[in-house]
C-alpha cells in the first residue's frame, strides 16, 4: 500500500513518523503568523516559567503522584467568554471546588479558528457584563493574559479545546503555563467535525504532539490527553478504547511521553471498571509492541456524557454515582459535571458543586474493587477480545503505521464511530443496552469483531426485546441514547407520574 498524500498542497505523506526538526519550525512559524498574539509566543520564556512553577502546578507531576498513592482526582469543564469572568469561574473551582486540575474551556468560534468572531463576542460579552460565548477565548487574550490565569490558582491548568484544529491554541496555552491539553487527531475529528478529514485532523494534531515533544527536549513534561468521543451519544468501550490505543501510537510517534486516556462512562458499574483497567492495560501493550516502552498513560473517567435529566435530583445522583464509577474502576482522574448540565453552561457555584459531590462519592468508594467477580473478569476479556481485533486489523492496513492504517480502516469501515457526524465514516456501527444495563454491539457494520463476540452481543440484545416485548431492531439503540434523560416515572414502571 502507498502512502497517503493530499493533493495539490506540496505536504510530505501521511505518516506515524516524527516531523523532522526543520520542518517542523517551518511549520510553527507559518502557523504563529495566523493571528497577531502568535508574536507573544517566545518558547526560552515558556520552558523558563514553567520550570519555575512548583510541582504541585505541574499536571504530569500530579498525576504520577496520584497513581503512585492510588488516588483518583478531580477536573471539571468551565469556560467563559472574559478574562475577568474565566479568572473567577478557575478560582472558584480550585477553591470552592478543591479541584485537583483546573480547566479552561474554549469557545466555539476559537475551536472554528473563527478569531475574529471570537472577538466580537469579548466585545459583547463586556458590553454586557455577562458571557456570550461558551468558553476562553484564548488565542484572542494572547499569552501575557492567559498566564494571569494560571497565576491565580494553586492547581495545573488543562486546556480543553474541543477541536480538530488545535495549532494555534496549544501555541498560547503552552506558552502560558498550562501543563495540560486535551485533543486528539482522530476522537475531536470524528465527535465534533463534518467534513475535516481524518488525515487532516491527524496532521493536526501530529503538530501539537510534536510542539509538546519539543518542550519535552528542553526539559519541560507535559501532559497530552485523549478525550475521548463527546458525541452525546453512547459508545461502547471497546470501541473508545481502540481509538485510544490509536491516538496514543500517533501522540507516541511525535514523541509524547505523557498521554493520559479518556473513557466516557457506560453507567454500568462492572462494564465501566473492566473498560478503565483494560484501557490502561491495552495502551501499554500495543505502545511497547511499536517501540514505546516509556510512556505514562494515565485513564480518566468522565461522567456521563450523554443526554441529562433536567430534575437536578435525578442529575446529582449521576454525579455522585459516576464518582463512584471512576474510583471502583481505579481511574486517576474523574471529569466532573454539574446539575446545570441539561440546560448549558454551569454557575461556578454548580460546577463546584458537581465537584465537591464527586469528591465525596470518591471517598466513599475508594477502597471498593471488583476484581474477584467472575462477571468483572469475563467482561475485561470480552473487551480485550473486541479492541486487539479491531487495533490488528487497522495496523495490518497500514502496514503497521497508525496513521495510514486508521485511515484507510475509517474508508472501509473497519474502524467505525456511532453516529459520528464525519463525513469520513461509514457511522454503521450502532450500540444498545442489553437486559441488564451494559452497552452491547446492535449493528457492527463492517467492524472486524470475532463472531463469537458477536453472537454473545446478540444473545443479550435479544433477551431485553424478549423482556421488554419490543421488536429486535435499531430502535433498541434510538431508545439506549435517550434513556438517562427520561424522567423517573418513565424510568421505573408503576411510580406515580412526574408533576
Amino acid at each position: 500500500m502507498g502512502a497517503i498524500r493530499r493533493p495539490d498542497t506540496g505536504e510530505s505523506p501521511l505518516s506515524a513518523a516524527q516531523i523532522p526538526e526543520d520542518v517542523f519550525a517551518a511549520m510553527r512559524r507559518d502557523n504563529l503568523a495566523r493571528w497577531p498574539t502568535g508574536a507573544e509566543v517566545d518558547l526560552d520564556a515558556a520552558v523558563d516559567f514553567h520550570k519555575s512553577l512548583p510541582e504541585h502546578k505541574r499536571l504530569p507531576s500530579v498525576l504520577r503522584r496520584a497513581v503512585a498513592e492510588g488516588r483518583c482526582l478531580t477536573q471539571p469543564r468551565g469556560g467563559f467568554g472574559t478574562l475577568e469572568l474565566q479568572m473567577e469561574l478557575m478560582r472558584t473551582l480550585d477553591k470552592d471546588g478543591f479541584a485537583d486540575i483546573v480547566p479552561t474551556t474554549t469557545d466555539s468560534y476559537t475551536r472554528n479558528e473563527h478569531f475574529s468572531s471570537a472577538q466580537k463576542g469579548i466585545e459583547e460579552s463586556k458590553r454586557l457584563g455577562r458571557s456570550m460565548l461558551n468558553g476562553f477565548p484564548m488565542v484572542n487574550y494572547g499569552v501575557a493574559a492567559a498566564r494571569t490565569l494560571i497565576e491565580a490558582i494553586d492547581k495545573p491548568g488543562i486546556v480543553l479545546s474541543g477541536t480538530a484544529m488545535p495549532k494555534l491554541t496549544s501555541e498560547i496555552g503552552f506558552a502560558a503555563g498550562y501543563s495540560g491539553y486535551l485533543g486528539s487527531g482522530i476522537a475531536y475529528t470524528v465527535s465534533y467535525t463534518k467534513d475535516i478529514s481524518i488525515a487532516d485532523g491527524i496532521r493536526n494534531y501530529q503538530y501539537l504532539d510534536r510542539l509538546t515533544a519539543l518542550y519535552r527536549e528542553r526539559g519541560v513534561e507535559l501532559h497530552r490527553r485523549q478525550p475521548g468521543f463527546l458525541t452525546g451519544t453512547n459508545i461502547p468501550p471497546s470501541i473508545a478504547i481502540i481509538t485510544g490505543v490509536l491516538d496514543a501510537l500517533l501522540a507516541a510517534g511525535q514523541g509524547v511521553r505523557d498521554y493520559g486516556l479518556e473513557l466516557g462512562q457506560t453507567l454500568h458499574l462492572v462494564q465501566d471498571a473492566a473498560a478503565i483497567q483494560v484501557c490502561g492495560e491495552l495502551c501499554q501493550e500495543y505502545l511497547r509492541q511499536h517501540g514505546f516502552d516509556d510512556v505514562f498513560t494515565p485513564v480518566t473517567s468522565l461522567h456521563w456524557m450523554g443526554a441529562w435529566p433536567q430534575d437536578a435530583a435525578q442529575s446529582a445522583a449521576l454525579i455522585v454515582y459516576g464518582g463512584t464509577l471512576a474510583a471502583v474502576g481505579g481511574a486517576v482522574s474523574v471529569t466532573t459535571k454539574s446539575t446545570h448540565e441539561a440546560f448549558g453552561i454551569p454557575t461556578p457555584e454548580a460546577n463546584a458543586e458537581g465537584l465537591r459531590m464527586t469528591r465525596m462519592a470518591i471517598y466513599l468508594a475508594r477502597s471498593i474493587r471488583l476484581d474477584s467477580m467472575p462477571e468483572f473478569q469475563r467482561e475485561k476479556d470480552l473487551i480485550r477480545k473486541e479492541v486487539r481485533a479491531v487495533v490488528d486489523k487497522v495496523l495490518d492496513m497500514g502496514d503497521g503505521d497508525a496513521a495510514l492504517g486508521t485511515v484507510r480502516a475509517c474508508e472501509a469501515g473497519v474502524l467505525d464511530i456511532p453516529w459520528s457526524p464525519n463525513r469520513c465514516l461509514k457511522s454503521r456501527v450502532l450500540p444498545a443496552r442489553d437486559a441488564d444495563g451494559y452497552l452491547r454491539i446492535l449493528d457492527a457494520g463492517d467492524m472486524p469483531f470475532p463472531k463469537d463476540v458477536l453472537d454473545f452481543h446478540e444473545d443479550r440484545l435479544r433477551e431485553r426485546a424478549g423482556r421488554e416485548g419490543v421488536p429486535y431492531d435499531h430502535d433498541l439503540a434510538v431508545t439506549s441514547v435517550y434513556e438517562i434523560s427520561e424522567t423517573l416515572d418513565k424510568l421505573i414502571p408503576g411510580l406515580p407520574a412526574a408533576g
